[in-house]
């Protein structure tokens, strides 16, 4: 039997799949996620975007969502990473290092200046997907979403800079200053959600009102640097953990987001990409370029058999945005 899938006020949303993008959070790791996509667009002859009818990031996986809904290409995106990435995040300064006591490593202007070149003045409202980006209140100390006008009460974050959402949701504690929006203070969504698949799939059982049996999520992480947790933590002490316990946090959450997906969904319906790296070889702040995309390019290719099974046979229906103006007319 075929279902046929028609959710009350989605914004142009039919058919039997509703398929999902999901982009982990990870500085210039974010390298990686691009590389994969844009090696699956050419070994396949598609364009990614066109198979997804959702795409949800955090941190840099937000800045490529945001890329992807703006029309940009993976192949694009990854070379926004390589030629501006860097420049992003360099300091000279000779007191980095007690200044990073008290301050962000890094100043949000170099990241500021590098988007703007590829965004412009463009708005979020403008994307051609439904997106949903992560990011975290410091004044309320709440969650954040930033939501394409994909249902007709969605009617502010639509009229914000992409830019803006880019800086929001890449403002990483300790590496760059919180973003003041609208006089809300805004960090990294990796706070919360640095895998957000679990809510990607949350907004579409619940608001957009899809069948789970309709759903299929690709999960894009930023490479795993699984570390040896050493038996110090094991006496729970502030100093043993000081160095460990953000990493450790980030991993369970990650891990514990997939795990939930593939609960809900069975795991024929989730591929995920996420490959273990040596220890210290990658940061947040730090790659090797030329590494970090041999490695994309390795599981782009033992994951094409996958992706084509799973999603090359879904075109998304058009994303057809509710915006205030449509729907007082």
């Amino acid at each position: 039997m075929v279902m046929t899938v028609t959710p009350v006020g989605s914004g142009g949303l039919t058919g039997d799949r509703f398929q999902i993008l999901s982009l982990d959070g990870g500085g210039l790791r974010g390298m990686f996620s691009a590389a994969v996509l844009a090696r699956l667009e050419e070994d396949l002859d598609v364009c990614i975007a066109d198979h997804f009818d959702l795409i949800a990031g955090t941190s840099t996986g937000g800045i490529i969502a945001l890329g992807l809904g703006l029309g940009m290409t993976p192949r694009e995106i990854l070379q926004f990473y390589t030629e501006h990435g860097p420049r992003a995040f360099r300091d000279r300064s000779r007191l980095r290092g007690v200044r990073h006591l008290l301050q962000a490593k890094y100043a949000g202007g170099p990241l500021r200046a590098a988007l703007s070149e590829v965004f412009g003045e463009r708005t979020f409202g403008e994307s051609t997907k439904r997106l949903l980006i992560t990011s975290y209140n410091l004044g309320t100390d709440d969650v954040y979403l930033f939501r394409t006008p994909h249902l007709p009460h969605l009617a502010r974050d639509w009229r914000e800079r992409a830019v803006d959402v880019a800086m929001a949701t890449s403002a990483a504690p300790t590496f760059l200053p919180a973003i003041a929006l609208g006089g809300t203070r805004l960090v990294d969504g990796g706070i919360w959600a640095n895998n957000p698949a679990m809510v990607a799939l949350t907004e579409a059982v619940g608001p957009l009102g899809l069948p789970l049996a309709a759903i299929r999520v690709l999960s894009l992480g930023t490479t795993i640097d699984r570390r040896r947790r050493s038996r110090r933590l094991d006496s729970g002490g502030v100093l043993p953990w000081a160095l460990d316990a953000v990493e450790v946090l980030m991993r369970a959450q990650g891990e514990s987001a997939t795990k939930q997906v593939r609960h809900m969904l069975g795991n024929d319906r989730v591929l995920r990409l996420d490959p273990i790296v040596p220890t210290g070889a990658i940061a947040l702040d730090k790659v090797d370029a030329d590494d970090l995309i041999g490695r994309a390019a390795h599981e782009s290719r033992t994951a094409s058999p996958e992706f084509t099974r799973c999603f090359a046979g879904h075109l998304a229906p058009v994303f057809v945005p509710h915006h205030p103006t449509e729907r007082t007319a």
